[in-house]
């Protein structure tokens, strides 16, 4: 497999929590931040987009134009921040607390093996898991700039699902064991399933 980056979306505003830090809310001991780095710890370049305060050594940090400005905007940013050498990128959500580095390898192969732009999930009932993927950085420039275009030069606030418009997908079911890897927590009742499944 190529040498690879990943990006992680930590700038949302949480508001099913009462706008609260979520990637700071620990599950088994951690925070979800923490959790999704770890499972992209090979990973040649991590970069955050959002808030630098839990972000680890090692990782580098970035804001989304504006802030508040949603995901798109996040993996416009984190992009920004690649060297050179990476060719495919994971773009992960930072709320994915169960996300493994298994998961993140069968997304990689599933890439390799195939000439998509972007492998990603999809769940038991066919819903395209946007932020538990990994793209080819070709294909993510190719994506943002296009959206940029139709929406008058910004992705301020353009939907995830856009991304993947028009680009050929690679959809992935997940055949290992244990929880979903793209099980994002929303609510503090996502937060306690996690845990569960964590201990």
């Amino acid at each position: 497999m190529t040498a690879y980056a990943a990006v992680v979306l930590s700038g949302g505003a949480a508001r099913r929590m009462g706008g609260v830090d979520k990637p700071a809310r620990p599950v088994g001991g951690r925070p979800m931040l923490h959790r999704v780095l770890a499972a992209v710890a090979d990973a040649g370049e991590r970069i955050v987009v959002g808030p630098a305060g839990l972000v680890p050594e090692g990782v580098r940090v970035t804001r989304e134009e504006p802030p508040g400005g949603g995901p798109v905007a996040g993996a416009s940013a984190g992009l920004a921040l690649l060297g050179a050498g990476a060719t495919t990128v994971a773009l992960l959500a930072a709320d994915l607390p169960l996300l493994t580095p298994a998961a993140v390898a069968e997304l990689r192969r599933a890439l390799d093996g195939s000439t998509a732009g972007v492998a990603c999930y999809v769940d038991g009932d066919g819903r395209r898991q946007h932020l538990c993927a990994v793209w080819r950085v070709t294909a993510l420039r190719a994506a943002l700039d296009r959206l940029a275009a139709e929406r008058g030069g910004t992705v301020d606030g353009a939907p995830v699902r856009g991304l993947l418009a028009g680009t050929t997908v690679r959809e992935v079911s997940w055949s290992g064991s244990g929880p979903a890897p793209w099980f994002d927590c929303d609510t503090d009742e996502d937060v306690r399933r996690a845990e569960e499944w964590t201990r």
